[in-house]
């Protein structure tokens, strides 16, 4: 056995022994006074649970004790109403405890990864310094991989919001002016649509429809929204509602404003877009011109013409 085969085998068996110690500590139970649910659990179990089909330790399974971890891993990374909100804005039928556990299962994922390569490159001879910390940094990546996977989605899925807002404000605002009230108008508008902001305001009129009152709906879907165009038209349809203004002016206004303000954005856009355009014009093709004109001479002097 080389140098070389013992180096792999330690890497492997010391991986599997700190695996192992950290699964037993995470086993073991905590030296802390029990919380409130459990300590009342049962109690409560003949009326929570007639037919006792929840187990009394929801701890007791293994994927509940993933979920546990992954729920003190969102508590250290943030907390579960901003990530709650991410969700909701990227269209994620997910919820934080269950994202958390993802973006575990993928940390775990990439320091399996790593630790592979570790091992395949020492059993190699080409290890140094570097590749032991492999399995850390593609942990990491695995992790903040997913979380920036979802940044990306809701970014996108935001974007085509503000695109459809102008002419959802433009349909609300025709509806209104045929005649028909703003509860009915947000269900034609939601049921005929097929878009991003229609699915929020179908949200919005179902929650409208079964205990909530329709300015609370609006007021709920602008704020998990957090878009600013969204924001503006909510706040003026219900100060026209309490004031009793004509509502079709007021959306026909906010969709001229939405339209105005989608035009600065993508002015703003092609500057930028204008500005990376020039990056191969000035590294790219500019040097090679410049060569293309300097070497002939270059050429005739060394030839003494």
């Amino acid at each position: 056995m080389t140098g070389v085969s013992e180096l792999a085998i330690a890497v492997v068996l010391g991986t599997a022994l700190a695996a192992g110690v950290l699964l037993t500590i995470s086993g073991m139970p905590r030296w802390v006074a029990p919380p409130l649910e459990r300590r009342i659990a049962p109690y409560l179990r003949d009326i929570a649970d007639p037919i006792g089909l929840t187990p009394l330790h929801a701890g007791s399974s293994w994927l509940a004790g993933w979920r546990e971890r992954a729920t003190r891993m969102g508590a250290k990374l943030g907390g579960p109403v901003a990530l709650r909100r991410r969700l909701l804005r990227a269209g994620w039928a997910l919820t934080p405890e269950r994202f958390r556990l993802r973006q575990l299962l993928a940390g775990v994922g990439g320091l399996t990864l790593g630790t592979a390569l570790t091992v395949a490159v020492v059993m190699r001879g080409d290890a140094n310094g570097a590749t032991l910390l492999l399995p850390v940094v593609l942990a990491a990546a695995g992790m903040l991989g997913l979380h920036m996977v979802l940044a990306q989605a809701a970014e996108k899925r935001m974007r085509q919001v503000r695109e459809e807002v102008p002419t959802v404000l433009e349909f609300l605002a025709l509806c209104l002016s045929a005649g028909e009230s703003l509860n009915d108008a947000l269900r034609r508008v939601s049921e005929v649509g097929a878009g991003e902001l229609t699915a929020h305001l179908r949200a919005a009129v179902l929650a409208a429809g079964t205990g909530s009152t329709l300015i609370d709906a609006l007021r709920d879907m602008a704020r998990s929204l957090d878009v600013a165009s969204i924001d503006r038209a909510v706040d003026q349809l219900v100060g026209a509602i309490e004031r009793g203004a004509p509502l079709a002016q007021v959306l026909q206004t906010q969709a001229a404003d939405a339209r105005e303000d989608a035009k600065r954005v993508l002015i703003e856009q092609a500057g930028r877009k204008e500005i990376l355009m020039l990056l191969p014009l000035v590294f790219l093709v500019l040097p090679l011109s410049v060569l293309f004109a300097v070497f002939p001479g270059i050429v005739m002097l060394r030839l003494g013409l």
